[in-house]
């Protein structure tokens, strides 16, 4: 599980830097487009957008060939629409600067929230000068949708953990009363009488029987080794029979059927456990 939460933040982390990068070129043609078309609303069709410049965090700078001319509501107009395009932009500031002296010849602010828009001088032609225009980004789109794609990637985590991941089943410990009395579901063992209780039916144990199940009811639903219990039982003995172990293990169930949620299972290859369900 947690080698998976590993693999799955690398992958996060690898995909949302090539989806940023991806994101802020993107942006940057977008940038382009908003620089065509205010050339061709000055009349221009001929001359170049000059590469788009990066010169802040969030920050980005249109230049062109020639100089132009632009009607404010226009230029508000262009940039509202293209930039509608970027899903990950909300709020922006536009200024456009005087090549000649770096004075704000016209601004504005956008906001995703209408109502706070800030745009003034509407309805008014610039004069054709030397402009570049600073478009300057709210940190905010590209970060969070990063979050985002790690918040998915945690959430898909966590759906595969669900389907994968089963507890454990709820161990039933059995309850040792006093003089060895244990509590197995419905079952009441008591080895000092060598005596079974189940449905207010009593039911006796011989000595080995009792021996026998005594070590099961101590560790339930365990697997206890063939070679463990042929030892405990019979090696005080002397003698050591294979076949003894599972005569004995077959009394033990007859006596127990009467309660379904309890039985001696074979574990191939290992030994024996008592079944205890609730």
């Amino acid at each position: 599980m947690i080698l998976l939460l590993f693999i799955s933040i690398i992958g996060v982390t690898l995909f949302t830097a090539d989806r940023d990068d991806f994101d802020i070129s993107r942006r940057e043609v977008l940038l382009r487009r908003i620089g065509h078309e205010i050339l061709l609303q000055s009349g221009d069709s001929t001359s170049r957008v000059l590469p788009v410049e990066k010169i802040g965090e969030n920050e980005y700078q249109i230049k062109f060939e020639n100089e132009l001319t632009f009607q404010t509501d226009s230029l508000v107009n262009t940039t509202q629409r293209l930039l509608a395009k970027d899903l990950h932009v909300r709020d922006y500031v536009v200024n456009v600067i005087n090549c000649d002296n770096s004075s704000v010849a016209y601004g504005y602010a956008i906001s995703k929230n209408k109502k706070d828009d800030i745009v003034a001088c509407k309805g008014r032609k610039q004069p054709s000068a030397c402009y570049k225009i600073n478009i300057k980004f709210k940190p905010i789109g590209i970060l969070t949708a990063s979050y985002q794609y790690f918040l998915v990637a945690l959430l898909l985590f966590g759906l595969v953990g669900f389907f994968f991941w089963k507890p454990k089943p709820k161990q039933t410990v059995p309850k040792a009363v006093q003089n060895n009395i244990f509590t197995l579901g419905s079952v009441l063992f008591d080895a000092q009488k060598r005596q079974l209780e189940i449905n207010n039916e009593k039911i006796d144990l011989t000595a080995t029987e009792t021996r026998l199940l005594l070590i099961f009811a101590s560790s339930p639903n365990e697997t206890i080794e063939r070679s463990r219990l042929q030892k405990e039982i019979w090696e005080d003995e002397g003698v050591i029979v294979g076949r003894s172990l599972d005569m004995f293990i077959s009394k033990l169930r007859k006596k127990l059927e009467l309660d379904t949620n309890i039985n001696i299972v074979v574990i191939r290859g290992k030994g024996y456990k008592l079944e205890v369900n609730t």
